[in-house]
Formats: C-alpha cells, structure tokens, sequence
C-alpha cells in the first residue's frame, strides 16, 4: 500500500548531479568543462545584465520615444450594446456595471459610447458620455445622469 513513507519519484525521472572536475576519467577533469584559463574560468565570474563586452550596448544603441503622461486618465468604457441586457425603465450605475462584471473596474470613472442602439428606455448614471450616447439614451426615452 502506498504512503506518505514510501513514494518514490518514478524510475528514471531523477538523475545524480555532474560532479565535475574529478579526474580524467568522468570526462570532465582538469578545467571541469570551463574551457582554458581566463576570467570565465575562474569562480564568481559574472558580468552585467546586457553587457556585451565594451562594445555599446543594444538598450543604448536605440533611440529614446514617447513620454508617459502622468495626468492621464482611464477609463472604464461601456458601449450602448452591452446595455440592452438590462430590462426596460431598469436604472444603471457603475455599481451595477460592478455587480454584472460588464466592468472590471471603475479606474478614473465610466464612459458610456454610443456604439450599438437601445431598444428601450434605461436611466443611466455614469462619470461621462460620448454625445451620440447621450442622443440614443434620449432618443429611446432613457434618461442621463452625470456623476461627479
């Protein structure tokens, strides 16, 4: 019976580690597989992450682009077609976006756009609104409220 005491990784799965410089007879005596002598044949030899050995590296052979802007802002974005789901007269706000993972997260507010048509009224709340959304929410007796 098998148990805690008695597993075994199965045959051939484990191998002994290379001991290396151990006579020539293991094949990897004298420089134990590090060439002949010099710098890399001598322990503790490391270089630099992306040295390449005095000549200019590639990270600064490329040129610099673009800048990050820190002002920013995202935002969580909700076409109309992702609203018709919702049931008639319903009322629709970041929360219940939240609630029903149309959005992940709210970040820096919710946009709604205007790709798609509502078939019927919703009252919805959110941060922004492109103006064709805001036309189609009107258009389908819906109505817009701006969340500060």
């Amino acid at each position: 019976m098998i148990g805690l005491h008695n597993l075994r990784p199965p045959a051939g799965s484990t191998h002994l580690k290379k001991r290396r410089g151990r006579g020539m007879g293991t094949g990897l005596g004298k420089t134990a597989g590090r060439g002949s002598k010099g710098q890399k044949s001598r322990s503790g030899s490391r270089s630099k992450r992306g040295f390449e050995g005095g000549q200019m590296p590639l990270h600064r052979r490329l040129p610099k682009r673009g800048f990050t802007n820190i002002f920013k802002r995202e935002f969580a974005i909700v076409n109309l077609e992702k609203l018709k789901s919702f049931p008639a007269g319903s009322s629709i706000s970041p929360e219940v976006l939240l609630e029903k993972r149309i959005i992940r997260n709210v970040r820096d507010g919710v946009k709604i756009l205007g790709n798609g048509e509502l078939p019927h009224a919703l009252n919805v709340a959110a941060h922004f609104f492109s103006k064709s959304a805001r036309e189609k929410i009107a258009r389908a007796g819906g109505k817009v409220e701006v969340l500060k």
